[in-house]
């Protein structure tokens, strides 16, 4: 059985002092998961501040010592709790059937580029490790986050560039994409305008994958010039895993709806996710977790008060992030699963 959790720093003190503290409290948390049969096979790191606390995290005792042998991606998405530094952290029983590449650039390779290139060039560097394993970008990668800095800018160079990607390795409309979130977020290279996530099942055939559309609620991404699954159920080892991409506020026209609204962008995006699960015979029942993104922080306590009520046994993180249209005031995605 695999697991989610998050676990959030303390919202008094100094950042080392906040590293401290969640040091203490995955050191036990993992300590219970190994009593209960799993082991952890990867932590995504959502920072408040990259510039100022990347260094430090990456030379403390929780990344040393309890994070750094499995995958980890570090982003800067402010937890918008306070907490500076949260943590979503998968664990499982036995060793990972996946890999997860975490890609960042250097000030070196990014210098004068803009975020087309900057995509260009990761994907390039995740398909060289996929060639050297004789894995497809088409076939056995599941899932990608793509961190865009300054987004409202930056996001049309992205889309052209994954685009560009797809049409040369033979992912089209008449084939498939890759469930994908694009969201707002910034790395530890100052000069880095894109970063991106990739999560990829080297075991998997084609037919392992059902790709989730519900048409009545939401518009193929294609038609408005992007390339991306809305998600994706992968049929593997006993049990189906659903990976929902980022979604928002929209209709099956592909509108915006409820322009200035949080609160119904957040009721109208859940049952976009739901009317994606049921697609593949899932609901919003089997939701292990949810990531919301937000572009306004001080949205952050009814959309708290809201996904507590609502989802009161499933561990959520509430970050700040921009979404890829600036009237979309609200993003989430999510992993569910069923046996």
């Amino acid at each position: 059985m695999e697991r989610y959790t998050i676990i959030a720093a303390e919202k008094e003190g100094s950042f080392a002092e906040r590293l401290y503290s969640l040091c203490t409290k995955v050191g036990d948390y993992l300590k219970e998961e190994k009593l209960e049969g799993r082991q952890l096979h990867y932590t995504k790191i959502f920072l408040s501040d990259a510039q100022n606390q990347y260094q430090r995290l990456v030379e403390s005792s929780l990344y040393q010592n309890m994070l750094g042998e499995t995958a980890i991606s570090v982003v800067e998405q402010a937890p918008v709790d306070g907490s500076k530094i949260t943590l979503l952290i998968k664990t499982a029983a036995g060793e990972p059937d996946f890999l997860f590449h975490s890609l960042r650039l250097t000030d070196g390779e990014t210098k004068g580029m803009n975020s087309y290139t900057q995509t260009i060039m990761l994907f390039e560097k995740y398909l060289r490790m996929m060639k050297d394993r004789n894995l497809r970008l088409d076939t056995h990668c599941v899932r990608t986050w793509i961190y865009v800095g300054d987004i409202d800018n930056n996001y049309a160079g992205v889309v052209k560039a994954r685009n560009d990607i797809f049409n040369h390795y033979g992912l089209t409309v008449d084939t498939h994409f890759i469930a994908s979130t694009g969201i707002g977020g910034q790395t530890q290279t100052r000069s880095e305008c894109v970063a991106m996530d990739f999560l990829t099942f080297p075991s998997i055939k084609e037919t392992d994958k059902t790709y989730l559309k519900a048409l009545d609620y939401l518009s193929p991404t294609h038609e408005y010039g992007v390339a991306f699954e809305r998600g994706t159920r992968l049929s593997h080892n006993g049990k189906q895993t659903f990976f929902i991409s980022g979604t928002a506020s929209i209709d099956k026209h592909g509108n915006v709806i409820y322009v200035g609204d949080v609160m119904r962008q957040a009721n109208r995006l859940l049952e976009n996710i739901n009317a994606l699960l049921k697609d593949g015979g899932a609901g919003l029942g089997n939701v292990k977790y949810f990531i919301v993104y937000l572009r306004d922080i001080s949205d952050y306590e009814p959309i708290h008060k809201f996904m507590t009520e609502r989802f009161p046994a499933v561990p959520h993180v509430i970050v700040q992030a921009k979404v890829c249209r600036p009237e979309w005031l609200i993003e989430m995605e999510c992993i569910a699963s069923k046996d």
